[in-house]
């Protein structure tokens, strides 16, 4: 895994992903007590980043496994990105979804056309599921965080904020991803390394489920114990993925852990300043910036609000904290 192959990942998303803007506002500014600068990815097709990670992975395949088709595993934003995906190459596309995963979600992912598998996320094994799949129907496995060209995708952001940075003059800053299993976070960390090394990409992730977090500090790979139960549906994995997890290790700072109110109330004020809808998972790195401003030094931080697929009645608790 390496730039090369997140910059030919930007080539091959060129005039298909969106080049999503950075927002600011003085009353974020204010809150955190430095400048807030939000990669706004809630902005992208499908909702969310994990539309650039779908698009470079099935861009990728051969005409054959295009026919055949691909099968994803996701909570619900991988899964979009997949589906349009596939669907703007004429290729079919199963995706295997959690049954608590927000209605919008799985909805989105019918109307793009793929056929949704759902599974019980507390006694099944998504990876099994997938897997299986895969071999029963000649499917190519587009997985969610840790694969090269997911990774690639994904790091396309980076490459962004490196530029956008730059011509803003910051050059040095913290810069807050919202964390699952890392591929985000990790393409972000790659492409940053290469662009714009005195950015350091940190993982934000929601309490009870600071797998990333406790990996970084441990050295090794942490699990969390449950795997549902969260407003952040969005980034809730099992555990690191094997290839992102020593990405993370060599160019990651420390892990901020958020809890479900601050993302709430994150959600609140990226609507009422930015006039963005962001979902709780993808306001965790906007939350770790506002209201964890011990864990900052500098000026500036970025914070990647990175989807907003969330569902009315979770949104309307989130504009309630505003009151």
């Amino acid at each position: 895994m390496n730039i090369d192959m997140i910059r030919a990942a930007a080539e091959r998303i060129k005039g298909h992903a969106r080049r999503t803007p950075i927002l600011t506002s003085p009353f974020l500014d204010e809150i955190a007590g430095r400048r807030v600068f939000v990669k706004a990815e809630c902005l992208q097709h499908t909702g969310s980043f994990k539309f650039r990670g779908g698009w470079a992975s099935v861009s990728a395949l051969t005409d054959n496994a295009l026919k055949t088709g691909v099968v994803a595993f996701s909570s619900g934003n991988h899964a979009q990105g997949v589906a349009l995906a596939a669907r703007e190459h004429g290729a079919p596309a199963v995706i295997v979804m959690p049954s608590d995963a927000p209605e919008v979600k799985i909805e989105n992912t019918r109307a793009l056309g793929a056929e949704v598998i759902l599974y019980d996320r507390e006694t099944e094994d998504r990876d099994e599921i997938g897997e299986r799949l895969s071999q029963e129907r000649n499917l190519t496995l587009i997985k969610p965080f840790d694969a090269p060209m997911t990774i690639a995708g994904q790091g396309t952001v980076g490459l962004e904020i490196a530029e956008e940075m730059t011509a803003l003059g910051v050059t040095e800053a913290d810069v807050m991803v919202c964390c699952g299993g890392g591929g985000l976070t990790s393409g972000i960390a790659l492409a940053l390394a290469a662009d714009a090394p005195g950015l350091r990409v940190r993982p934000a992730e929601p309490e009870g489920f600071d797998d990333v977090t406790r990996s970084l500090k441990s050295g090794k790979i942490e699990r969390n114990a449950r795997l549902s139960g969260s407003l952040c549906d969005a980034i809730i994995t099992p555990q690191p993925g094997d290839m992102t997890f020593p990405i993370m290790q060599k160019h990651c700072g420390p892990g901020v852990v958020v809890s479900e109110e601050e993302c709430l109330r994150a959600v609140g004020l990226a609507f009422e300043r930015l006039r963005i809808v962001v979902e709780p998972g993808g306001a965790a790195a906007l939350a770790a910036a506002l209201f964890h401003p011990e864990e900052f030094s500098g000026d500036a931080v970025i914070a990647v609000a990175t989807g907003g697929n969330v569902d009315p009645e979770v949104f309307a608790k989130a504009l309630e904290t505003l009151k």
